[in-house]
């Protein structure tokens, strides 16, 4: 029998903010396993996401999801992080489990996969690096936290808006990352499903001797354990 043939035909949906550019792409880079990934995009404005939208951002990804009923999915993957860290770790788990239960198969948050990542490799002291404003910011270090990850080092881009954020650059997160690594540091974590970061990540650990994980790496390895146990 052909062997690639009988290989699985791994199918994946992806929700991100309309907005993203970075992880169904590079997603997919990670994941060659996947055989089909259906990107959705939920709506929203220019402006950033903040505590006062995030209620009806999140209504508008579950009204999003349900053309999904049904369909021959292995797994849905939630790229929103903003989103996540602005809601918290307990309606970030809720409405994973709404998302789940509705669909009938497994959800992977990128948040939560950050956190499940940081704890597989025993990190207890981080240094980060987002492109999100003051309030995301310390909603994620407070997400952290509450998973006893702290955050011993920090910088943000402060992208002004979703223009600014589509505009920065993989080269611009290495020179963050490396301007913000110190000793104390355990791993480095790169936040935010629409930064570039599957160029770089490698060369950068090499280069700290530590690990180095990203939002959409983390997604990846997640989506990989279910696609796992699925076979």
């Amino acid at each position: 029998m052909n062997a690639t043939a009988s290989a699985p035909q791994n199918q994946m949906a992806l929700m991100v903010p309309i907005n993203n550019t970075t992880m169904a792409r590079e997603l997919c880079d990670w994941l060659p396993e996947v055989s089909q990934c259906t990107t959705l995009k939920i709506p929203r404005g220019q402006g950033l996401l903040t505590t006062q939208n995030i209620g009806p951002y999140q209504e508008a990804a579950y009204q999003l999801a349900e053309p999904l009923r049904g369909q021959n999915l292995d797994v849905l993957a939630y790229g929103c992080t903003a989103a996540s860290f602005l809601a918290g770790p307990q309606a970030d788990k809720a409405m994973q489990q709404r998302l789940s239960d509705h669909l009938q198969i497994p959800v992977v948050t990128t948040a939560q996969s950050m956190v499940l990542e940081l704890q597989r490799l025993g990190i207890q002291r981080a240094a980060l690096v987002t492109p999100y404003s003051d309030e995301v910011n310390d909603s994620l270090k407070h997400y952290l936290s509450n998973e006893g990850i702290a955050v011993s080092s920090f910088d943000s881009l402060y992208a002004a808006d979703v223009i600014a954020l589509g505009q920065i650059s993989a080269d611009q997160v290495a020179h963050m990352a490396r301007q913000v690594m110190t000793d104390e540091c355990e791993a480095m974590f790169i936040a935010c499903s629409q930064l570039p970061t599957f160029s770089i990540l490698d060369g950068l650990a090499q280069e700290f001797h530590r690990p180095v994980l990203s939002s959409i790496k983390a997604t990846a390895n997640q989506v990989r354990l279910h696609l796992s146990h699925e076979e």
